[in-house]
């Protein structure tokens, strides 16, 4: 073999090696870019420029998975990394779902990250979601629920009973509390749920009522009712995690606190833009008085507070430790601001 030929060949072989070093993870989201996602789009972004293109990761939004089965695709390693919502299965993810109590007197997205995170870094989930070879990465912040609703506005709570409303989790809970009728549809299926009038409302962060359209069958919208979000973490495999380079480890690592200030900024802007939304499209802003927002609180948030106490402490979950650490975490977030 002549000179040039070997090094042909040199050259092939170091191609092939630096192909086979590379790392390319696979990420099941669902619905279509939003602000829901965007912090997962900036990781990759970071984790790709800290690696110089080593480490990258493929975004596919339903391609992968259905939403409310990517915590089993990631158990079984069909994919790498994967979003999901503690409502959709919360037999499988208890610990978490102490995020998604009702009236838990979270503020903003901020506090919001805070609480999650904390709640993410307790050992009894860790555990938990070791048993779905899953570790926590990161929340995908949300602010309020509130609902959009067809035909006359509800501003009392008297007018949710019978009330069929699209509401997972505690939520749902506390809905159920004030005599609604509560249905988990996924957040694709939402629309349609609504304009078949298979449900007459639907409760949402702002994004999602953009993003799945329920706004554009909205005539009302509940600017003030405030009962709580639903806590939606993004986690990786533990394998595929423990499989990563030191380098690729830590860049990974070092990337979310700022992948997490990228979303609260961009959640921002969208949060700005809220009120010209509704005026657009003439949607009314409904507000409910002091008064029935002290009901529905007694009503729908400290008794089922209690009851996920006692239910999850039955199941060997320290839910005390858990329902504490979320105030005491708004607390110390509070004093640092």
């Amino acid at each position: 073999m002549n000179f040039a030929a070997k090094l042909t060949v040199v050259a092939i072989s170091a191609t092939f090696a630096t192909e086979a070093l590379a790392t390319e993870w696979n990420v099941s989201v669902w619905g279509k870019r939003r602000a829901f996602t965007e912090h997962i789009h900036k990781l990759a972004e970071l984790v790709e420029e800290k690696t110089g293109g080593e480490f990258t990761m493929n975004i596919s939004y339903g391609g992968l998975s259905k939403n409310t089965e990517n915590l089993d695709g990631i158990s079984i390693g069909a994919f790498e990394m994967a979003q999901f919502c503690a409502g959709y299965h919360p037999d499988k993810n208890r610990a978490i779902t102490v995020l998604e109590l009702p009236f838990l007197g979270v503020a903003n997205l901020d506090e919001e990250v805070a609480v999650s995170h904390a709640i993410y870094d307790h050992p009894a989930v860790a555990n938990e979601m070791a048993q779905w070879n899953a570790k926590m990465l990161m929340t995908s912040p949300m602010p309020q629920y509130n609902l959009v609703g067809t035909g006359e506005p509800r501003d009392e709570l008297s007018e949710f009973d019978g009330m069929r409303v699209r509401a997972t989790g505690g939520l749902g809970n506390a809905f159920r509390a004030v005599g609604g009728v509560p249905t988990s549809v996924t957040s694709s299926e939402a629309y349609q749920a609504m304009e078949s009038g298979v449900v007459d409302t639907v409760a949402f962060a702002q994004h999602a009522h953009l993003s799945f359209g329920t706004i554009n069958q909205a005539s009302w919208w509940t600017a003030n009712l405030n009962p709580g979000t639903v806590n939606c973490p993004v986690v990786v495999n533990i394998d595929a995690y423990e499989a990563l380079s030191d380098e690729e480890r830590t860049a990974l690592d070092e990337s979310v606190d700022e992948a997490i200030a990228y979303y609260l900024e961009n959640y921002g802007k969208l949060l700005e833009q809220w009120d010209t939304v509704l005026e657009e499209k003439g949607v009314q802003k409904v507000m409910f008085s002091d008064e029935q927002l002290a009901e529905f609180k007694k009503v729908g948030g400290a008794p089922i507070h209690q009851a996920w106490l006692e239910e999850m402490g039955a199941q060997g979950l320290p839910a005390q430790e858990l329902y504490d650490l979320v105030f005491e975490t708004l607390e110390k977030q509070r004093m640092s601001n």
